[in-house]
């Protein structure tokens, strides 16, 4: 069974730091492009970043490029996004994705993905 596990939310200040993690486990992740998501109250599901499966290609949405950086391990099966400078704007629910089917659509279309994480709650303080 696929499971994707994220893990490294909480509540910090304005301008503080996060770096979440999301761990895979029951398939060879290696070969799935990845992204992470986030969903504030009230609001549609939002593409944060993505990465391909080699981790050669990343993508950001744009209030989020020169803040955030995902990456991968692969030999530990793991993303992550590293959240610099953050800001209140960025509270919301983070969810980690991936996707096995390799189906051409926009990094950030969640219908792009077929297995979804839990999530981690990541809040800021203005």
């Amino acid at each position: 069974q696929v499971r994707l596990l994220e893990s490294g939310g909480g509540s910090v200040q304005a301008g503080g730091t996060l770096r979440l993690s999301c761990a895979a486990s029951g398939y060879t992740y290696t070969n799935y492009d990845m992204g992470w998501f986030r969903q504030a109250p009230e609001k549609e599901r939002e593409g944060v970043a993505g990465i391909s499966a080699s981790g050669g290609l990343t993508y950001y949405t744009d209030s989020v490029k020169g803040r955030f950086t995902i990456y991968r391990d692969n030999a530990k099966n793991t993303v992550y996004l590293q959240m610099n400078s953050l800001k209140s704007e960025d509270t919301a629910m983070y969810y980690c994705a991936a996707d096995s089917r390799q189906w051409r659509l926009r990094w950030s279309t969640p219908g792009k993905y077929n297995y979804w994480g839990q999530g981690t709650q990541v809040t800021v303080s203005s």
